[in-house]
């Protein structure tokens, strides 16, 4: 069977193949008896308008940019991946599409978001990975692109764009309170070098449950994300004592379980929670705090689509959702 076009719709209807437009374009103008009927004929037939002459009508694209981050590990990846699979969802949801390219500097970022948007090959653009005094927010508004980002500004006590985050200062909290329920006094927490942003907002997160706690400060370390770098820090926090450990990844949050799981071999679930839930956690039985990535970058759809349609404070400038702590059983590998 051949596509249906207005064409055929028309003949089909004895109709013109304005009204058939009219109908998908201008319902207003259309007597609503004759409109009932052309909708009735294009839900039976699976009619799709193209997407072509809908983009020359309305002179845009539809189309979201998005620069493709480089991937460090294996294991921290898989949160850009839910991010981008949930994003390209809820595009397509409301007609439009994701456009990846990838940049090795931010001036090439930028210059790419342009160079797009000047040609009219986006509409719009995401950012990801916000980090202290980000300029892109600001550069990109001067050249006039709708802009939403997936992160606060950091170093930034004010915003003039629009952003959604997750509160990783709760996610932290939750775990090391866990972990004081369940009469530990000894809370290690391992996580980046300080001036990151995000790292040191998780931190806050351990420390605000853990501030009052005997020798806390000497359980407090700093490394450069990696399975490596949480294995070295846990050897260190066991030699001081601790009894548990909050981590600020899953990669030092797996790095970090082989040295627990020898000191502490009874314990289930083993003393050790991660962040991001990743499926390499899961699979390993490692408590972890998982992010609401899906929704942030549903939220960062609907407030593009706000932007693209001039109603700027149809969505909330700023947003931040609420991680949730998985509590999980150590299962040991055969």
């Amino acid at each position: 069977m051949s596509r249906p076009t207005l064409q055929s719709l028309a003949a089909e209807l004895s109709l013109s193949r304005q009204t058939i437009s009219n109908a998908l374009n201008r319902p207003e103008v259309v007597r609503p008896d004759t409109l009932e009927r052309v909708l009735a004929a294009i839900e039976s037939s699976g009619y799709r308008p193209s997407a072509l002459g809908k983009a020359l009508r309305s002179q845009r694209s539809h189309t979201i940019g998005l620069r493709l981050r480089p991937v460090v590990d294996g294991i921290n990846g898989a949160v850009l991946d839910r991010f981008l699979h949930a994003l390209t969802e809820a595009a397509q949801a409301h007609g439009y599409r994701v456009t990846l390219f990838t940049a090795d500097t931010l001036e090439e970022e930028i210059d790419r978001f342009e160079d797009l948007y000047r040609v009219s090959s986006i509409d719009a653009c995401a950012l990801i990975e916000t980090f202290v005094d980000d300029p892109r927010p600001e550069l990109l508004a001067k050249i006039g692109i709708p802009t939403v980002a997936f992160g606060r500004p950091w170093g930034s006590t004010t915003s003039t764009h629009h952003w959604v985050d997750i509160d990783g200062l709760a996610g932290t909290r939750a775990a090391a309170t866990w972990f004081r329920e369940s009469g530990h006094t000894r809370i290690g927490y391992l996580g980046w070098p300080a001036g990151s942003g995000l790292g040191d907002d998780r931190r806050a997160g351990w420390r605000a449950a853990c501030h009052d706690l005997p020798g806390a400060d000497d359980l407090d370390l700093s490394f450069e994300d990696g399975m490596a770098e949480g294995f070295a820090g846990a050897g260190t926090l066991l030699a001081r004592g601790a009894t548990a450990v909050v981590c600020g990844s899953d990669s030092l949050a797996i790095g970090a379980m082989s040295e627990f799981r020898i000191a502490f071999p009874e314990a289930h679930p083993l003393p050790v929670v991660g962040y991001d839930d990743t499926p390499v956690a899961a699979a390993l039985g490692l408590s972890s705090v998982h992010q609401p990535v899906e929704e942030a970058a549903q939220h960062c759809v609907r407030v593009l689509m706000s932007l693209l349609a001039g109603e700027p404070d149809a969505q909330p400038r700023e947003l931040l959702l609420t991680p949730t702590l998985v509590k999980r059983a150590f299962t040991p590998m055969l």
